[in-house]
């Protein structure tokens, strides 16, 4: 099975697959928190959309809740808080595991992929991003604290779009 084709949920409890939902488009997958010292990372992902999305691009928000419990919500406030504070128009997924036995078959693919500095493994807090081509292939790594904005992201879409 491909990247592109395992099955997932959205926020709204609709399934889908990483390929319904960027259509062949670059990726950009980010574990979300809302009670988080990162949350304002979401004005940038929302840029990020804004600037790229007309260019075949979608940021992909996963709520996750393993650390320090930063994503307590249920889905109905998650949305809400992701659309009324930040203006969030890109999809969101339910909450999900990305580390441990009960880790989301996803990011059992994506935490392969090593960062820039070789590391592969566990996502190490909320707002790691993962960049996946048009095929579902990831192709970049960002850890929590590399920003939206950041030009290691940036150049990145900029040279796969």
């Amino acid at each position: 099975m491909s990247l592109s084709d395992i099955p997932l949920r959205t926020v709204t409890d609709t399934p889908t697959t990483l390929g319904e939902l960027t259509a062949g488009k670059l990726a950009l997958i980010v574990n979300v928190a809302s009670r988080c010292g990162l949350t304002p990372q979401y004005d940038g992902l929302v840029k990020l959309q804004e600037q790229y999305g007309p260019r075949g691009f979608t940021v992909i928000g996963v709520p996750c809740n393993q650390f320090a419990g930063q994503e307590p919500g249920s889905a109905e406030e998650i949305q809400e808080f992701c659309s009324t504070t930040y203006g969030v128009d890109f999809p969101l997924l339910e909450k999900t595991d990305v580390n441990g036995p009960t880790r989301h078959p996803l990011y059992a693919e994506l935490t392969q992929l090593p960062d820039a500095t070789g590391e592969a493994g566990d996502v190490q807090w909320n707002f790691e991003k993962f960049l996946v081509d048009g095929e579902g292939r990831p192709v970049a790594r960002f850890r929590p604290g590399t920003t939206p904005e950041d030009p290691s992201i940036t150049s990145a879409l900029e040279k796969l779009l």
